[in-house]
């Protein structure tokens, strides 16, 4: 394999649930239902990849023709033929210039191993104090082609802050990717990566040749001093999709092999690369298609922020905001998603499933990786707007609840909570995993029907209330405990149900939505 856009090297799953090697043409193939990888990463990555050549060399200018394409996918051989234009930016190895490699061969530079381009791999610190208790050192000291070129492109587009000079990604370290997903029972690949193509201008045939959009066409922007920032509005939106912020050369060997991930055999292994700092610097605003941003309405002239991955991980706290955009509060849904609702919602008949991932960074050491899955309702644009509140409504009743179990769990188990740092971040993941069913049917209801009618914000209302309960009971008192432990928590458990049901939070929510009650715990355990 030598070329990206020509050569098979991308493993699918197809229709029988064959893995076949196959060249990114095959994508077009209505019996091609997935990728098939190792690593999630690499799986999230393959996407973007896919996507961005497609938007590179097929872009739909109009509505109409981004709908041909979803019915009915151009055949191999348009597509091989759309994506030779590229072909000449996706060479892997040979003089260059090298798919997301730097024009510079770095001859003086130094030489790392090539397990370090996967971003988990322990950092020289870890290494140092022998700290590498979960991730082991080398454990990807050979890869084949295929792999080092998808570890290669995860670290580019993911890039986490490396050190002086180590530039961090486009959107930052660790950013959260959206994607729509097909919400039928087998969709194809195809119409997995159409449904998140936009609607752009086509580039040129000479736009493909330059910097502009393929930075290592060209020379490295060197970002050792001032000013040699790299700013969306002196490079093409394609960009955005192909940002390659690490200076790196990998360091292909003919010597048979096997390649550390996928077990399979190879007559060229890549076991090194050389790097060096100071690579492309992308600063500012930028908004790539694919993420979600964050501005603050009070300060219009900051550059935006994108979403990042956080412990615990994507719940549903954060869907209405990756989903709906809201100017009071700096929510910018990607473009992806917001495209879908204001145009193409109009074209297909399918209510889609929005897909979240993304690392979960510490600076430049991987805390984790998050996947997840939530429906997207179908709203025109009054709808949303109106809608919106009573959604945040609904979630920021859970924020507080699960905000002040925490705190009340705290306090049932320890004599001084306030001189403890007890991470009981398992307990609040477990009251959004309990809840997030109720959840979506509540957000389903306001949907359909416009706002939240008192019945459902009552059953919303009682479900996470009695979650709360129940965490706190499986937490505190189902554990063996003295005198004095059993009268702390039972007074702990008494706070918690009186704030439950008699503070701010509570009031203001059943007074918006006119819950009545009539017997507090008593109710609750009947709903």
């Amino acid at each position: 394999m030598s070329n990206l856009v020509q050569d098979p090297w991308l493993y699918y799953r197809l229709k029988d649930n064959s893995i076949r090697q196959l060249p990114l043409s095959a994508i077009a193939n209505p019996d091609v239902m997935d990728f098939a990888l190792p690593r999630a990463d690499f799986y999230g990555a393959a996407y973007q990849f896919a996507i961005g050549l497609l938007q590179t060399c097929c872009s739909p200018e109009e509505e109409e023709d981004w709908h041909d394409w979803y019915e009915s996918p151009p055949s191999e051989q348009a597509l091989t033929e759309a994506f030779d234009k590229a072909a000449h930016a996706f060479n892997l190895f040979g003089e260059g210039p090298l798919f997301m490699q730097d024009l510079d061969p770095l001859d003086g530079a130094s030489t790392q191993n090539i397990n370090t381009l996967l971003i988990e791999t322990p950092g020289d610190n870890t290494l140092k104090n022998n700290v590498d208790h979960f991730i082991k050192r080398g454990k990807a000291a050979a890869l084949s082609p295929d792999m080092a070129a998808l570890a290669l492109f995860t670290l580019q587009i993911n890039a986490p802050a490396g050190g002086v000079g180590y530039r961090t990604g486009l959107r930052g370290g660790g950013p959260l990717t959206t994607l729509l997903l097909p919400n039928d029972e087998s969709p194809s690949l195809w119409r997995k990566l159409w449904l998140n193509v936009c609607i752009e201008p086509q580039v040129s045939d000479a736009q493909l040749q330059g910097g502009q959009i393929f930075p290592w066409l060209e020379s490295t922007k060197v970002s050792k001093g001032k000013g040699a920032e790299v700013l969306s509005k002196d490079v093409h939106f394609l960009t955005h999709f192909w940002a390659m912020p690490r200076r790196i050369r990998l360091q292909p060997e003919e010597s048979a092999g096997t390649c550390s991930l996928t077990g399979h055999q190879c007559e060229v292994l890549v076991k090194s690369f050389a790097t060096t700092n100071y690579g492309n610097n992308y600063a500012g605003s930028w908004w790539h298609p694919l993420t979600h941003y964050r501005s603050n309405p009070k300060k219009p002239n900051e550059d935006n922020l994108s979403s990042k991955g956080q412990p615990g991980g994507i719940q549903y706290k954060q869907w209405h905001a990756l989903c709906f955009a809201n100017a009071d509060e700096g929510n910018h849904p990607a473009r992806v998603i917001r495209e879908f609702y204001d145009i193409k919602m109009d074209y297909v008949d399918l209510q889609p499933r929005l897909w979240a991932f993304g690392f979960d960074m510490d600076n430049m050491k991987a805390r984790g990786w998050y996947d997840s899955q939530f429906p997207i309702f179908l709203l025109d644009e009054a709808k949303r707007a109106d809608v919106i509140h009573d959604l945040n409504y609904s979630i920021q009743l859970a924020l507080e609840f699960s905000s002040m179990m925490r705190m009340q769990i705290k306090e049932a188990l320890f004599d001084r909570p306030k001189d403890i740092k007890a991470d009981l971040a398992q307990h609040v993941l477990c009251y959004w995993q309990n809840t997030e069913r109720d959840f979506f049917t509540v957000a389903e209801a306001i949907c359909i029907q416009g706002e939240l009618q008192s019945e459902d914000a009552k059953r919303w209302f009682y479900r996470a209330l009695n979650a709360v309960l129940d965490i706190f009971d499986e937490v505190v008192l189902s554990i063996s405990m003295d005198n004095q432990a059993i009268t702390r928590k039972i007074a702990a458990r008494q706070k918690l149900t009186a704030w439950l049901h008699g503070k701010k939070t509570s009031k203001e929510f059943k007074q918006r939505y006119n819950i009545k009650t009539e017997n507090k715990e008593a109710h609750a355990d009947d709903v």
